[in-house]
């Protein structure tokens, strides 16, 4: 499941999520607090060695001078110990710290009580007793709230300070004396409250500390996990993708491979998200299993995943594309059903086509439009023509947002003709460019740029409006054909767009026959039929296109109102024409003529075509054998030709 592997995921930063980790790691960060400021405790050893070494000069003692040398030695290993020693994660055990520590802290108290108390027991002058005596209990009460982190360590180094001192005043036992022992025995209990009091603050500080950056860390890796997948999403692939390509060695080569899978919208549409679900964690793992073992595998979002690792080759690219495709192909089972699932792969190599993260990506990506482009299933690698047709893409895309509104593009009609009578039953609208600088620019090269960057949807709307507009101007008999793209009938207000154009031309309904290809019905959305029952309702005609090209177009002709067929050009000439087209070609004009539908047959360059055709069964025809496109002034000239040879025919009658 998706919500194991991310919690596995989780689990890999923090190994141990229970109290005693975090008691352990609090633990940690109280011993560190003992090894901060080194500085202070040099300062204080400085006070200590300073101290006695007065003590013992002036008293004249050779037990104080002795404890001085010895005071004298503690501090400077105490002091190097603190300073050589790291208390950061990676230095030695929290063990070995605090007992260093103690060792150090318990041996220089003592060593300072003790000489304290000596001052006393020698009866020292007065003048010394007060330098050490007080020199001692400040020490002590200090070292409480420098060391609270560590109780045990901070009231340890209490007792053995003042410890001494109150031995040697009960040892005296005058008054003062004991007052002074009453006074230190007095002190403990209060600097223990205090101390302790210190602990529980720094102690649910550091507590409260860790909790918030485990729970900091822990969103942060939710944030860059995929929820139902378990692999890196987009956020975590930028960061991981950084990091590794920062860590590669100079002069290694890394691929990136960009997945999508094809038709997996069907999947969801058909079968629903929770199974589309199941099989994106299916391809998840399967990735997973067959990438090197340090490759980043992530789910870009939707349907596409990117897998980043080293390789040697270009050839070990390959290599693993190939195992991708094929883990991807081999069938999964969910629920009982089978499914199998293509993918499309675009790859980039390092640095070949790309030196850092974003170019390398933007590399992969163009590869990838080229393998889907290519029809699907395919692989494909980055080369920079690829750029070069993006470059001309982008160019193509701002010229003709410039040429709709600068009125640079034209339309032109080809005329479908009733093949028993020969006269113009109707035109077909097509879009021609012609550029200022580059001269006429063929539909092949502007159209499918305008579908894939959107603007097909105000070129659409413009060619019906001005094709309705010359329609308007010609015979009630002559109808006019335009071709909608997907996007067109699926962009909102679609339907609006129609009636606009048929109302501002003042062209009845019945006289414009959308044609559409069964690209756009292999949706079979929502919105596609409103769209069609809806204009439909209006008197709209409607024509299927390109049929024989698809998988169902019987069932599409069933399905929905069409009032034209026209047989795709493929079964009229070229090098697969034959017997079989001529029966298929006869087959469907008999399906027609059931359903009371004019089959149009489109690409006549030949009187034989022609012929053919005609006897085969089909009403309309279309082709150079007729005409050309023309602009509408000509296309208006024909239907006038037409008129007059008819008058004339009549006056010969």
């Amino acid at each position: 499941m998706a919500t194991s592997a991310l919690w596995r995921k989780i689990s890999t930063v923090f190994p141990r999520t229970g109290a005693d980790a975090l008691n352990e790691r609090v633990r940690r960060n109280l011993v560190r607090t003992l090894y901060t400021q080194p500085s202070s405790l040099a300062i204080g050893a400085f006070n200590g060695i300073a101290a006695s070494t007065i003590a013992a000069y002036v008293s004249g003692s050779e037990l104080l001078a002795l404890g001085a040398i010895i005071l004298s030695v503690i501090a400077v290993i105490r002091v190097g110990a603190a300073y050589a020693l790291s208390a950061e994660e990676d230095g030695p055990s929290t063990n070995l710290l605090e007992l260093t520590y103690e060792i150090g802290a318990f041996t220089y108290a003592l060593a300072l009580g003790s000489i304290a108390a000596l001052t006393l027991v020698i009866q020292s002058p007065a003048a010394v007793e007060v330098l050490m005596i007080a020199n001692a209990t400040c020490y002590g009460v200090g070292i409480c709230a420098r060391n609270a982190g560590r109780p045990t360590i901070a009231l340890g180094q209490l007792f053995l300070t003042c410890g001494p001192i109150f031995l040697a005043a009960l040892y005296i036992g005058s008054l003062p004396f004991i007052a002074l022992a009453a006074t230190l025995f007095l002190l403990f209990p209060a600097m223990a409250s205090i101390t302790m009091n210190l602990f529980r603050e720094l102690r649910n500080s550091i507590r409260e500390a860790e909790r918030n950056a485990e729970l900091a860390e822990t969103m942060r890796l939710l944030a860059r996990t995929d929820v139902v997948t378990g692999l890196t999403n987009r956020a975590g692939l930028n960061h991981e993708l950084v990091e590794q390509l920062m860590a590669l060695p100079e002069g290694r080569r890394a691929a990136l491979f960009w997945v999508d899978l094809d038709r997996f919208k069907e999947v969801n549409d058909l079968l629903g998200h929770a199974v589309g679900d199941r099989l994106l964690r299916q391809i998840a793992r399967r990735l997973g299993e067959i990438t090197p073992e340090n490759a980043i595998v992530a789910r870009f979002g939707g349907d596409e995943f990117i897998v980043f690792c080293e390789v040697e080759t270009r050839q070990e690219a390959e290599r693993i594309a190939s195992e991708v495709h094929a883990e991807i192909m081999r069938p999964v089972r969910i629920d009982g059903d089978r499914m199998e699932v293509r993918a499309s792969l675009g790859i980039a190599v390092l640095p070949e086509d790309g030196d850092d993260a974003d170019k390398l990506m933007q590399s992969a990506d163009l590869a990838l439009y080229h393998a889907k482009s290519n029809g699907r299933g395919q692989t494909c690698f980055f080369n920079e023509s690829m750029s070069r047709d993006l470059i001309r893409r982008r160019e193509i895309e701002a010229e003709l947002r410039a040429a709709i509104q600068k009125d640079e593009l034209s339309i032109f009609f080809q005329p479908i003709v009733d093949l028993a009578t020969g006269k113009i039953r109707s035109f077909e609208a097509l879009v021609r460019w012609f550029h200022p600088e580059k001269g006429e620019l063929r539909p092949d090269e502007f159209i499918p740029v305008a579908e894939e960057t959107g603007v097909i949807v105000t070129l659409g709307n413009w060619i019906t409006a001005q094709a309705a507009k010359a329609a308007a101007q010609w015979p009630e008999n002559v109808t006019i054909a335009v071709n909608l793209s997907p996007l067109q009938i699926h962009a909102p207000g679609a339907v609006l767009g129609i009636r606009n154009a048929l109302r501002e031309a003042g062209l009845p309904p019945h006289r414009l026959v959308l044609e559409i290809t069964e690209t756009v019905l292999l949706d079979e959305s929502e919105a596609t039929t409103f769209f069609i029952e809806t204009l439909a309702a209006d008197g709209v005609k409607f024509a299927l296109d390109d049929f024989g090209t698809g998988y169902s177009s019987i069932g599409y002709i069933n399905k929905f109102p069409f009032s034209k067929i026209k047989v795709d050009r493929s079964f009229v000439s070229g090098p697969g024409v034959g017997r079989k087209t001529q029966a298929i070609i006869h087959a469907v004009a008999e399906m027609g003529a059931q359903l009371d539908m004019e089959i149009v047959a489109e690409g006549l360059e030949t009187i034989e075509q022609v012929q053919a055709v005609r006897d085969a069964g089909c009403t309309l025809g279309q082709g150079y054998y007729f005409s050309r496109a023309v602009p509408d002034y000509l296309a208006a000239m024909l239907l006038a030709q037409e008129r007059d040879a008819d008058d004339e025919d009549r006056m010969t009658a």
